[in-house]
C-alpha cells in the first residue's frame, strides 16, 4: 500500500519505523532491538501536537542509552519528513509531532477515495477467528436477556471482518441438558391441550409460555393421539428433537430481526453423540491432562454431609486455575465443564483463534476453560492458541421508571421481538454497544428514542442526517463538494479532519481488544465535534458550511461534511446500524 492509500496514522508510523531504520544504520541503536512496543497515537493533550511517540522512552534501555539523548537523535530524523513540520521532546522522552496541514487534508482526500473501505485494514492477515456469541438454551424465544451479548458478538465479528480477519460466526445449542427435557415436557403438555385435553394451570418447573401453544398444535398435526397417554419414554427424546428444531426457527426469526446471521449452529447433543467428548477426554488422558482423583471437600462440609468419589479430572491448577476441575459427574454424565471443553476442542481444529461471548454470570467459569483450550491448543508443544471471553452484563428493561421484570420460566418475559418492535434494531444495537459489556446497563424505552443531545444513538445519527441534509439543500442552491481548493479549509475545520483521521486506528485497535463498544464511542465524540463546528455557524454566518457568496470555501467545506459522513457511516456500518439520512 502506498503513502497515497495509506491512512496518516500509519504513515506516521512507517515515518518513525524509517527514522529508527536511519540511527540504527548510523549506528546510534544496535540492530535487532523489538519495536513491537513502539506506538504512534494522539497525545492526550491535543495542545501538545497531532501525534505522540514512545519510542525513545521504550527503545533506550534495551539499546543501552538514555532517553532524552535518543529522544533528540530520533527527532533529528523524524523533522526530514515533509509531513512533519515539528517534533518537540516531553518529559522524560516522549516525542510530540506536529504534521502540515496538506498532511491532513490529504486524509480528507483518502476518505474520499476509500469511502466504504475507509477504516478496513489487511493487518489480521486473513486468520480466522472463531467468534461464538448468543448460545441462548434452545427453550423458547429470545428475550432481552440475551440482546447485549447478541449484540456485542455480532459488533466483534464485523469489526474482526473489516480488520482482514476470516471469521466465523457460531452458536453453541446447548440441546443436551435436563433444560431441553423440560421443554419436551412442556410441549407435550401444549400438545395434549391442542387435542381438546384441558390440561387447566401448566405445572411447576414447566415452561408456561404461550409460544409453545403452536409447537404442541403442530405436534397434533404430525401424529395426532398417538403420543396423548403414551409413557414418557416413548415420546421424550421425539418431542425434545421436535421443541428444540421449532424454537431454532424462532431464535433465528428473532436474531435477522436484529440483523443477526451465524455461519454454524453447533449441537451439543450432537457433539456428544458423534463420541467426541470421549475422545477429547482419550487426548487429555495421553498427555496426562486428565486423571482419576478425589477433590477436596467443598468449604463448610464434612464427611457426614459429602461423599468422596473418585472422578476424572481435568489438570486445570496447570494452568493458572484454583484446583483440578471434574469432567464428568459421579453418574457418569458429563459436566458442563467437560462438555465445554470438548466443544472448544472442536472449535480450535478450524480456527487461528476463539472468541466466546458470555453473560456475566457465567464469570466463575472462565479460568478453567482458558485452562482448558490453554490445554488442548498447547499440549504437543504448541503455542496456545488465542482465547478471550468476554463478560456481558445484564440488561436492566425500564418503562416509565420501574424495572421491566422478565422470567422464562413464568411465561412472563419481554421478548426481543417486542422491543424491536417498538424502538427499532437500530436503536436496540447502538445502545447496546454505548457502554462496555461488562457494566451494567439500563435501557430506557423513553430514552432511547428521545431527540436530544443526551441520547447517542440519536446524537450520532443526527450527524450524519445533518451532512445528507446540507448536501441536499446544497445541491438545491448550485453548490457542490469538491476537493480543488482544500486549503481553504482552516484550523477549525481541520480540527475535525484530525478526528475523522483516527478512525482506522480505532478500528484496528477495538479489533485487537476485541471491544466494539470503542466505536460507538469514537462516533459519538465524532458526532459532537461535528455538532460544534455547526453550533459556530448558528452565531457566525461566515462559518456555516454553506457561504452564498464563496463558492469555492462552499464546495471545500461540503467536501469536509460528506467525509465525515462517510466516516460515520462506516462506523455505524460496523456496529450494524443504518445510516440515516433525515430524522
Amino acid at each position: 500500500m502506498t503513502d497515497r492509500n495509506t491512512p496518516l496514522f500509519a504513515q506516521v508510523a512507517n515515518v518513525i519505523d524509517a527514522a529508527l531504520d536511519a540511527l540504527t544504520a548510523a549506528g546510534t541503536l544496535p540492530a535487532g532491538l523489538p519495536r513491537g512496543a513502539v506506538t504512534c497515537e494522539p497525545p492526550r493533550d491535543a495542545s501538545h501536537g497531532d501525534m505522540a511517540t514512545n519510542a525513545a522512552m521504550v527503545l533506550a534501555k534495551p539499546a543501552g542509552t538514555n532517553p532524552r539523548a535518543l529522544a533528540t537523535a530520533l527527532v533529528e530524523e523524524l523533522v526530514k519528513d515533509s509531513r512533519v513540520t515539528a517534533a518537540e521532546i516531553a518529559g522524560p522522552g516522549f516525542i510530540n509531532l506536529r504534521l502540515s496541514p496538506a498532511a491532513w487534508l490529504g486524509e480528507l482526500a483518502l476518505i474520499a477515495r476509500a469511502a466504504d473501505d475507509y477504516g478496513r485494514s489487511t493487518m489480521g492477515g486473513g486468520t480466522t477467528v472463531n467468534v461464538e456469541y448468543v448460545s441462548a438454551n434452545p427453550t423458547g424465544p429470545m428475550h432481552m436477556g440475551h440482546c447485549r451479548g447478541a449484540v456485542v458478538g455480532d459488533a466483534l465479528a464485523a469489526l474482526l471482518e473489516a480488520a482482514g480477519h476470516k471469521v466465523i460466526r457460531e452458536y453453541y445449542v446447548n440441546d443436551a441438558g435436563a433444560q431441553v427435557d423440560v421443554l419436551a415436557r412442556s410441549a407435550h403438555v401444549r400438545y395434549r391441550e391442542a387435542l381438546g385435553e384441558a390440561v387447566g394451570e401448566i405445572p411447576e418447573g414447566l415452561y408456561p409460555g404461550d409460544y409453545l401453544v403452536p409447537v404442541g398444535q403442530a405436534l397434533a398435526a404430525e401424529f395426532g393421539d398417538t403420543y396423548a397417554k403414551a409413557p414418557e419414554a416413548d415420546w421424550l427424546i421425539l418431542f425434545r428433537e421436535k421443541a428444540v428444531a421449532a424454537m431454532l426457527v424462532m431464535i433465528r426469526a428473532d436474531l435477522a430481526l436484529l440483523g443477526i446471521h451465524h455461519d454454524l449452529f453447533s449441537s451439543e447433543a450432537e457433539l456428544q453423540a458423534s463420541g467426541k467428548v470421549d475422545a477429547a477426554e482419550a487426548w487429555l488422558r495421553a498427555h496426562d491432562l486428565v486423571y482419576d482423583g478425589i477433590l477436596e471437600a467443598p468449604k463448610g462440609k464434612t464427611l457426614d454431609d459429602w461423599e468422596p468419589v473418585e472422578l476424572p479430572l481435568f489438570r486445570s491448577t496447570k494452568f493458572g486455575d484454583d484446583q483440578d476441575r471434574p469432567i464428568k459427574k459421579s453418574n457418569g454424565a458429563w459436566t458442563y465443564f467437560g462438555a465445554d471443553l470438548a466443544y472448544h476442542f472442536q472449535k480450535a481444529q478450524s480456527a487461528d483463534a476463539l472468541v466466546d461471548i458470555w453473560g456475566a454470570d457465567h464469570a466463575g467459569t472462565v479460568k478453567r476453560i482458558k485452562a482448558a483450550v490453554a490445554a488442548l491448543t498447547s499440549a504437543d508443544g504448541g503455542t496456545a492458541k488465542p482465547f478471550e471471553v468476554k463478560l456481558v452484563q445484564m440488561v436492566q428493561l425500564l418503562r416509565d421508571g420501574e424495572p421491566v421484570k422478565m422470567s422464562k420460566r413464568s411465561g412472563n418475559f419481554v421478548t426481543l421481538a417486542d422491543v424491536v418492535q417498538e424502538v427499532g434494531k437500530d436503536v436496540v444495537r447502538f445502545t447496546m454497544l454505548t457502554r462496555k459489556p461488562d457494566a451494567q446497563m439500563d435501557f430506557d424505552f423513553a430514552k432511547v428514542v428521545e431527540a436530544s443531545k443526551d441520547n447517542p444513538v440519536f446524537y450520532v445519527q443526527y450527524c450524519h442526517a445533518r451532512v445528507c441534509s446540507t448536501l441536499r439543500k446544497a445541491a438545491a442552491e448550485g453548490f457542490a463538494p469538491a476537493d480543488t481548493d482544500l486549503a481553504l479549509l482552516g484550523e477549525e475545520e481541520q480540527a475535525l479532519i484530525k478526528l475523522a483521521a483516527q478512525f482506522p486506528r480505532v478500528v484496528e485497535g477495538a479489533a485487537i481488544a476485541r471491544e466494539p463498544h470503542r466505536v460507538a464511542f469514537f462516533l459519538h465524540d465524532l458526532a459532537a465535534a461535528f455538532h460544534a463546528y455547526w453550533n459556530v455557524g448558528n452565531d457566525r454566518p461566515e462559518k456555516r458550511f454553506i457561504v452564498a457568496q464563496d463558492g469555492a470555501l462552499t464546495a471545500a467545506r461540503l467536501f469536509l461534511a460528506q467525509q465525515i459522513g462517510q466516516v460515520v457511516r462506516n462506523g455505524l456500518a460496523l456496529l450494524g446500524v443504518e445510516a440515516a439520512e433525515e430524522l
